[in-house]
């Protein structure tokens, strides 16, 4: 009998050295940001202000489908990258499926997430400009530490703010953040004039990512040599992530394999469309026909329940207006413990392609979420971050669903990041003390 194989890993040769630019290759190109003040389209120079010029440039480009990858950024991509494709065959013998399950494992990373596959180009780009003073938000931490990880590599100056109900959940990820250099602050703050209005509106607000960039953005704008960045939802973001996709592409293809449906956690559309979208192309064309399925919380559902039109991608309406899926601006998430999907929009590419029906959504109860990373645990010996655990719950649903009609579909997932630093939320889960919260939106 032939051994198994379990792992499928690049050569450094193998890492991509261009991002993937899906904008370019769409049937239906995304509608434009507005302006606010205007409402005319935006430019990428009115974006200078508050980010670095070139991720301007990226933000809109719908022309180029591939742009490379500065070699100083791909040097550094290697010191975690490839990052390993595995074959859950643990996973698939607990639930007696006849599906072939893989998942990326972009938990290997220094910072324990995906997310410093786009921090470090951020940073990047920051220094060459000439900045000094990064500033951003983050939920969970993994996109903060990863930030504050990058800006000390280019030494750059990094404020964080983190959601102040996360900033209390999860005091490990500050540590981390404080350890690399930043400077963290709960939000919703004093520190600025749209956490001081937040405040005085609802001296008990918890925070939410909403929150937490309009702080950021007034920080970037106010400061001298200081520039926004962001961990989520903007295409150029997104764009950084697609290594994670273009990666498991070549690594299906040593295991023999292409994917029937992939799968993605879903809070703003960074890692989703990371994995999902260098696959996506071929369906483009005609030449493949696979699912992608985005898992979002159901007490934080924008793609499931949310309205497609334009709103702001923060509380304080300091960001253009953003055509997408959304549960409106000022939405206050539950305080669900995966942090980092509390967030009220889904990015513009993402909400073209699912108005278009070129992908799907589900949405997933706390707890479900959380009886998957268990047995996931258990049976593949990682603990995911609790953001994965969606993404995870909605691969055991396709897989019990190949159970009852004996399809082998081959599923892949990404493992966004892993949960060792977010046990006290496995704590609560093991006592019995979550629960799954409804959503309730917003009245008129």
């Amino acid at each position: 009998m032939s051994e198994k194989k379990k792992r499928y890993m690049l050569s450094e040769d193998d890492i991509p050295r261009r991002w993937y630019n899906i904008q370019a290759e769409m049937p239906v190109k995304p509608m434009p940001p507005l302006n606010p003040a205007t409402k005319e389209p935006l430019k990428a120079e009115d974006l200078y202000p508050i980010f670095a010029e070139e991720l301007c440039r990226q933000e809109l480009n719908q022309k180029d489908a591939w742009i490379d990858i500065p070699e100083e950024v791909r040097e550094m991509y290697k010191y975690y990258r490839s990052t390993p494709l595995v074959r859950a065959y643990g996973l698939e013998k607990a639930l007696g499926t006849p599906a072939h399950i893989y998942f990326k494992n972009e938990s290997v990373s220094p910072m324990g997430s995906h997310k410093l596959n786009s921090a470090i180009p951020q940073a990047y780009y920051c220094r060459e400009e000439g900045v000094t003073n990064v500033t951003t938000e983050t939920g969970a931490g993994q996109w903060g530490a990863s930030l504050a990880y990058a800006a000390r590599l280019f030494g750059l100056e990094a404020a964080v703010y983190q959601v102040k109900i996360s900033y209390e959940q999860k005091p490990y990820r500050r540590s981390m953040m404080q350890t690399f250099g930043a400077q963290v602050t709960p939000s919703p703050s004093m520190s600025t004039r749209a956490g001081k209005d937040i405040l005085t509106a609802n001296p008990n607000h918890q925070g939410s990512l909403g929150t937490a960039i309009s702080e950021a953005v007034e920080l970037a704008r106010t400061t001298p040599g200081c520039k926004y960045t962001l961990g989520s939802v903007l295409s150029h973001v997104t764009l950084h992530q697609t290594v994670i996709g273009l990666e498991a592409e070549k690594q299906m293809a040593m295991a023999g394999e292409y994917p029937d449906v992939v799968i993605a956690c879903f809070g703003g559309g960074s890692n989703f469309g990371g994995i999902a979208f260098p696959f996506m192309r071929h369906n483009f064309t005609g030449e493949r026909h696979t699912r992608f399925v985005a898992a979002e919380p159901a007490s934080c559902p924008k793609l499931t329940r949310g309205e497609f039109r334009y709103d702001f991608g923060d509380e304080a309406g300091y960001t253009p207006l953003l055509p997408m899926f959304t549960l409106g601006h000022d939405f206050m998430p539950p305080n669900v413990h995966a942090g980092g999907l509390r967030y009220h929009g889904a990015g513009v590419i993402v909400s073209q392609l699912l108005k278009d029906g070129l992908m799907e959504a589900v949405d997933i109860e706390q707890i479900e979420s959380f009886d998957a990373g268990v047995l996931f645990a258990r049976a593949e010996g990682i603990i995911p971050a609790p953001e994965s655990c969606h993404a995870i719950a909605a691969t055991v649903r396709e897989a019990l669903e190949c159970k009852k009609t004996g399809e082998e579909k081959v599923i892949l997932f990404n493992l966004s990041g892993h949960g060792l630093i977010d046990m006290a939320s496995y704590d609560k889960y093991l006592a019995g003390d979550l629960v799954n919260y409804e959503y309730k939106p917003k009245k008129a």
